[in-house]
């Protein structure tokens, strides 16, 4: 991996995790696009989808509720994914590095959470001096740098120096080891389904989970037309529960009706 490979990852892994406008948790966070990208600029992007769809699995019940973050899947998507195709890794074994390296990235956001507060008492101060034009400085350009500098620095560093170590570490830990890594990569995905199992079950839509499974086994549809049909099905039923919710609500009266 050359320098400019490992500065592109970081900066991919900046984006991904810098919460700019269009990119960020629902796009470039996800394993599989951030995966894709990497191998783009690795000149393997069919590997890079290939590793990071697997890392994907593991985060599909991911949630970051109330600021907490329980694993950083964009750390574990660009790196694994460039360890995977610089060190010829499976995507088994990519996907059980992967894993450490996601659980290792939340120290990125605890930092961010942990010092953008300073920012918040800067653009206090410069309410208090009514200067409002400086605002943006606060809530946008000192945040930026500094998630830039605590995320695309690392992480460049880690997938430059790490890619040349990559290849000794495969081929010290060859045989029973790396067997072991292959087989706790392979059950990372069964946990993923699990968690979005469990989620499915509590709610209203596991009737869709039955259709869909039902669809896809006696149609003969591949994942393209599959796909289409469910989000279209997604759609109808979120308009309906609106419509069931908007008639559910009882009109509020007006204040001259209560008076009449």
């Amino acid at each position: 991996m050359t320098i400019i490979q490992a500065g592109l990852c970081g900066i991919v892994y900046w984006l991904a995790v810098g919460n700019l406008p269009f990119a960020g948790l629902w796009s470039l966070q996800r394993p599989l696009v951030c995966g894709l990208i990497t191998g783009v600029i690795l000149g393997d992007p069919v590997q890079g989808a290939v590793v990071g769809g697997s890392i994907n699995l593991v985060y599909l019940g991911f949630i970051s509720a109330g600021g907490s973050m329980p694993a950083d899947m964009a750390l574990a998507g660009v790196l694994g994914t460039s360890y995977a195709i610089v060190g010829g890794l499976s995507a088994e074994t990519a996907l059980a590095l992967a894993v450490p390296l996601g659980l290792l990235g939340t120290i990125v956001w605890y930092l961010r959470m942990t010092f953008d507060s300073i920012f918040v008492h800067i653009a206090d101060g410069y309410i208090e001096k009514d200067q409002f034009e400086k605002i943006w400085i606060a809530n946008i350009l000192f945040p930026q740098i500094f998630v830039c500098v605590i995320s695309l620095v690392p992480c460049a560093l880690a997938a430059y120096f790490g890619a040349s170590y990559i290849q000794s570490f495969v081929t010290m830990m060859s045989g029973r080891v790396l067997t072991v890594f292959e087989v706790i990569g392979n059950m990372m995905p069964a946990l993923g389904i699990a968690i979005t199992l469990q989620y499915i079950f509590k709610g209203e839509s596991i009737v869709f989970l039955f259709l869909g499974f039902a669809l896809a086994v006696y149609s003969g549809l591949d994942l393209l037309p599959l796909g289409i049909i469910a989000l279209i099905t997604a759609i109808v039923y979120v308009q309906l529960s609106y419509q069931k919710n908007v008639t559910a609500v009882p009109p509020v009266a007006s204040e001259s009706e209560e008076e009449f």
